[in-house]
């Protein structure tokens, strides 16, 4: 295994890993914003500085994300990368917003940029137990049990045949 090219060897040493950002798509509305912003530029002398609000859209889509992996999670704002190890974790909190914070050790509490309360699953599974998954998701079986065979000829796997009720007889 030695003698592997180091790109077969990575994944496996790795594990899982997820990365939560800001939807690519939201570098559709920079052409809206340019176009809307044009008029207002050109109304008055110093306006210009307008198309700084486009490329700080850019900016913002591109610089944060959060990244879990086998490890701990990597959380990438717009001036810096912190390294947190799964070991330094305490918890995670959930804002009134659905936001998703990590809870240090010592109490501080770190913002994680595009996590919401529906990935706990995923980082529950990308750091392997390590965050506990509250939503039971992972719990579930993957495989769903297998039914019964139909006994009636009309029965088939989920469906019920019912029989009418019979007309009643006139007098």
């Amino acid at each position: 295994m030695a003698d592997e090219p180091r790109e077969q060897q990575t994944p496996q040493a790795e594990g899982r890993r997820a990365v939560f950002r800001v939807p690519p798509t939201a570098l559709l509305t920079i052409p809206i914003l340019l176009f809307c912003v044009t008029p207002a530029a050109f109304a008055a002398p110093g306006l210009q500085a307008l198309y700084i609000l486009p490329i700080a859209v850019i900016v913002l889509v591109a610089g944060y994300r959060t990244t879990a992996t086998r490890q701990g999670l990597a959380v990438r704002s717009l001036f810096q990368t912190r390294e947190l190890a799964w070991s330094d974790l305490k918890g995670l909190a959930i804002t009134p917003k659905s936001k998703v914070q990590a809870v240090l050790n010592d109490g501080t509490k770190v913002a994680l940029p595009s996590v919401r309360t529906r990935h706990i699953p995923v980082l529950s599974l990308v750091s392997e137990g390590a965050i506990a998954d509250p939503s039971g998701v992972l719990d579930q079986p993957e495989k769903p049990e297998k039914e019964e065979p139909a006994t009636e000829a009309g029965e088939k796997a989920g469906e019920t045949v019912e029989e009418a009720p019979a007309p009643a007889e006139k007098q």
